[in-house]
């Protein structure tokens, strides 16, 4: 890309991060979802047309603007030029008014989509850099901050860039997009659980049992591919927590209870383990991107740069802090409680009132 051409797009994503981030309800997209039609899809490829380089431009801004030299990190930079290539590839591309722009428009976004994939472990190669080159194991809360924002609109954007590449494939009954009507948490609990159970198995050739309890015929509107990642991550680390506290070779590992419970306002699952539990003064590190009890020695700088869902049983330190934000995405959170040498309880609060809009970060002064 020549000056030219450089300082034109540095202009346009100075002019656009002026912009609100215009957030939108679970409830907006899912009735908007259910209609796919030509005429639909081409409103939606409009509004994503205008949002989008909005969205990109917050973070390509903040992104330039980093403490403590993190900008400068090569990984950082990586991610940098990934966003200008998004940014760029959607404001040269015109408004959709047309069926076939809309179809170009939703190729170019799932292109952006698929580009993004490794993001979250590129940063924290980017995170690690830094500490090797501040010699400090801690993270300044400024950054920890940061974090928070970029991959909460990381979620967003995705989750936009999901809904539309989803209404193009065909409704499935009770969906709209990616949204499901009636989302069984038990039926994605029972998926997270397999899951989990073959990861564990290839990492230790044991694996502990699960008990699922309480309303087990809930059905609420929800994202099932969100819920999938924040299970998943809960009933993984308490697994792990399990078998490394009470050894492979325990003839009877203790049960992982998932209780569903149901509420007027939020529905709630909890995972509980018996794996030993996290010192007190570990609790306020678990949210910060670098706490884990697993070996991150052994991960290669090539590891981090495979797609974000292939992560290995423990090492990064990001599942936790990642899935809490998943649940504020659409109002929920995500608590941790635990009592030192005995196990773990976890708190999935996610909103039952679809009305609940996107969590965004805030604008930056």
């Amino acid at each position: 890309m020549n000056t030219a051409a450089a300082k034109n797009i540095s202009d346009q994503v100075a002019y656009l991060a002026q912009f609100r981030q215009r957030a939108v309800s679970l409830k907006q997209l899912f009735e908007f979802g259910l209609d796919s039609s030509s005429e639909n899809l081409l409103r939606g490829a409009r509004f994503l047309h205008k949002e989008l380089p909005v969205r990109l431009a917050h973070r390509i801004r903040e992104l330039d603007s980093l403490p403590f030299g993190l900008s400068e990190m090569p990984s950082v930079v990586v991610v940098k030029q990934m966003y200008l290539e998004s940014f760029r590839d959607l404001v040269e591309l015109p408004c959709p008014e047309a069926c076939q722009d809309e179809q170009r428009f939703t190729e170019v976004i799932e292109n952006i989509k698929q580009r993004h994939n490794n993001v979250v472990s590129i940063m924290a190669r980017g995170i690690q850099e830094l500490r090797q080159a501040l010699g400090s194991d801690e993270l300044n809360p400024e950054i920890r901050q940061f974090l928070d924002r970029f991959y909460m609109s990381r979620i967003g954007i995705r989750m936009l860039i999901g809904q539309h590449v989803a209404m193009h494939e065909g409704s499935r009954t009770g969906y709209a997009g990616l949204i499901c009507e009636k989302c069984s948490p038990a039926a994605v609990v029972a998926e997270a659980i397999g899951d989990a159970q073959n990861l564990c198995l290839v990492h230790y050739t044991v694996a502990p049992e699960v008990g699922v309890f309480g309303n087990v015929d809930l059905a609420f509107t929800y994202v099932p591919s969100h819920l999938h990642h924040m299970l998943f991550e809960l009933i993984k680390n308490s697994m792990r927590a399990v078998v490394e506290f009470h050894g492979a070779d325990c003839p009877n590992l203790p049960m992982i209870r998932v209780v569903v419970a149901k509420g007027h306002e939020d529905l709630t699952i909890k995972v509980s383990d018996e794996g030993g539990g996290i010192p007190r003064s570990g609790i306020s590190r678990i949210w910060t991107y670098l706490y884990t009890t697993g070996d991150s020695s052994r991960l290669t700088p090539s590891s981090l740069y495979h797609s974000d869902f292939q992560a290995p049983m423990a090492g990064l330190g990001y599942g936790l802090p990642i899935s809490r934000l998943y649940a504020r995405y659409f109002g929920g959170d995500l608590q941790v409680i635990s009592m030192e040498g005995y196990g773990t309880d976890a708190y999935l609060h996610l909103k039952r009132l679809a009305a609940t809009e996107e969590s965004l970060p805030r604008r930056l002064h």
